[in-house]
């Protein structure tokens, strides 16, 4: 399981009803299932990850964040979760007004663009930069919509949502000790994680 998987799951209340959008192979859904008695299940675009996931008797389908959400009912889920999709789906701003439409809370992790080694890397070699993270060439990856932390809660901010708790974290999940300042967590986390809610009418 993924560090920042691990994390995701600590942000889920025990027993929620939970839909993983983007579920990968599982894991995290089995984990919610064991370790926490939630009701959680996936939705997932790569048909050997759906197939892997059903045959360990796991509640995934097949569908994509893009144009899939729009067919659950307001209000479905406690919590919906996309893990490290959000740079590869279509439409960032309606996946994130879908989630938060069909979930009480959205939980949104993804690789910072705005890390200190992609910004050398780009600065140094003129190249677009592989990390651990980043690891796909850029003529054959999934990843359309780049983001920063700052470029994220920007997004946060102009859509009204409530960021209840947020994190920066390195690939081997040492959270980042720039908790109060965005700009550091921005330059050295790996990874960010956010945990959503509308605002209040």
């Amino acid at each position: 399981m993924r560090v920042d998987q691990r994390l995701i799951a600590e942000m889920i209340a025990p027993r929620a009803r939970v839909l993983d959008v983007g579920s990968g192979d599982g894991t995290l859904i089995d984990y919610l299932y064991r370790t926490r008695s939630c009701d959680a299940r996936g939705i997932e675009i790569d048909m050997q990850n759906v197939t892997q996931s059903v045959a360990h008797g796991l509640p995934v389908m097949h569908g994509d964040a893009d144009h899939d959400l729009a067919d659950y009912p307001d209000g479905t889920f406690d919590y919906v979760v996309l893990q490290r999709t959000l740079q590869a789906v279509e439409r960032p701003r309606e996946v994130l007004r879908q989630m938060l439409r069909i979930g009480r809370y959205a939980i949104v992790s993804f690789p910072n663009f705005g890390h200190w080694r992609l910004r050398l890397q780009l600065l140094t070699t003129g190249r677009m930069p592989m990390t651990p993270v980043w690891s796909t060439p850029w003529y054959s990856t999934p990843n359309i919509h780049p983001c920063t932390i700052r470029d994220f809660l920007v997004l946060c901010e102009e859509e009204g949502y409530v960021v209840q708790q947020w994190l920066a974290i390195d690939e081997d999940g040492a959270r980042a000790p720039w908790r109060r300042s965005i700009r550091l967590a921005n330059l050295f986390g790996e990874q960010a994680m956010f945990l959503l809610r509308r605002a209040e009418p």
